[in-house]
């Protein structure tokens, strides 16, 4: 008892970071294994579930009830690894800040010496590595092996630092280091690391530590598509983010795809209508074309579900509807100009694009 007392009044000195969905099963031990790591240091943990439907942040609290180290933080409506990162850190007053993820993979024994390593040798991350000697991939096939190998290559698009890992999601840093860039962040996708180096106004301070990558022992890997998406996402805002948003420029590819949705639907319908149905039709498919896909990749992290699936689709027509006349209108106020026809339509697009994209984004797939 005399313990808690003194350890309260000393404070947490590091905070670990746990970003999590569908991870209930691997609470306690993930908990019980960090106790064991770190029993000479002051510290908590703060898992941070994006609402997961197998009752995970349930577990969490549950066990917050007994254990004072122990923090949940439910996050409702919005998913992204990155951005739970973040807000754990956020939540934190500790000075030192840790990311593990919930799947047991990563090796929560390296934790003190990276925490002690930071601190000895006054850096500003120190980054648990699969990649410089000693670290190891564990048991990835082929496949995984060689996709993990092209995403740290483009990594270095964004980044110019010898950084062997920028792909891990395991890593120790000082609140200062994390307070330089965190404004700076992108928020996309699921590899915070590399958004921090890319993001950091001067160079990071850093070392990195080995360690052999571990098996999952519960649960479903959250690696697909989607993730690979994300990826290209952020690669996408650091490179071009300064000048033209990422997100606006998967949503005018979206709208690429909508034409070809609708030269195709007005060709079939017009074997069976006239031309003003047809159009109609195609464009009403068009628009739900573009509705769809963008819900699934452009604002993954935002996507509509059940009702609001549906009460988003009517917004984005209605959005649509407004961008059709403000496109045709400057169009035709170009073309008045004595601008030729290409570029009067052209400004029509922009400008219908540019509504689109920011009613869309401030209505249809506004932040909760």
């Amino acid at each position: 008892m005399l313990k808690d007392v003194e350890s309260q009044a000393k404070g947490i000195e590091l905070a670990v970071v746990v970003p999590c969905f569908n991870e209930r099963d691997n609470v306690v031990v993930l908990v019980d294994k960090l106790t064991a790591a770190l029993r000479d240091i002051e510290w908590e943990v703060i898992f941070v579930d994006d609402d997961s439907p197998d009752g995970t942040a349930k577990e969490v609290r549950r066990l917050a009830a007994t254990n004072r180290r122990v923090r949940c933080l439910q996050r409702i409506g919005r998913r992204g690894l990155s951005t739970a990162v973040v807000e754990g850190m956020l939540a934190s007053s500790a000075a030192y800040l840790a990311v593990i993820d919930g799947d047991l993979q990563h090796d929560e024994r390296l934790l003190p010496k990276m925490l002690s390593t930071l601190k000895d040798e006054k850096l500003d991350l120190v980054v648990g590595s699969r990649y410089v000697a000693g670290g190891e991939i564990g048991e990835w096939n082929r496949k995984r092996a060689a996709l993990s190998s092209l995403a740290t290559r483009l990594a270095r698009l964004v980044i110019h630092e010898p950084l062997s890992d920028p792909m891990s999601g395991f890593f120790v840093m000082t609140r200062p280091a994390l307070e330089r860039a965190v404004r700076r962040l992108s928020g996309q996708g699921f590899k915070v690391l590399l958004d921090l180096f890319a993001s950091a106004p001067q160079p990071y301070r850093f070392r990195e530590l080995p360690y052999t990558f571990r098996d999952r022992l519960y649960g479903e890997s959250k690696l697909d598509s989607f993730v690979a998406w994300e990826y290209v996402m952020l690669l996408s805002d650091k490179l071009i983010g300064w000048l033209v948003p990422a997100r606006l420029v998967m949503f005018a590819a979206v709208g690429a795809t909508g034409i070809i949705v609708h030269m195709i639907a007005l060709r079939i319908a017009m074997m069976i209508l006239g031309f003003p149905a047809s159009q109609a039709i195609a464009t009403v498919l068009a628009i739900i074309s573009n509705y769809i896909i963008n819900n699934v990749f452009t604002y993954r992290d935002r996507r509509l579900r059940g009702v609001k699936f549906f009460t988003g689709l009517l917004s984005f027509f209605a959005i649509c509807g407004i961008g059709a006349v403000a496109n045709v209108g400057v169009a035709n106020i170009v073309f008045l100009q004595h601008y030729s026809w290409w570029l009067s339509a052209l400004a029509g697009i922009a400008v219908g694009l540019v509504w689109n994209y920011a009613c869309s984004s401030a209505l249809t797939w506004r932040r909760d």
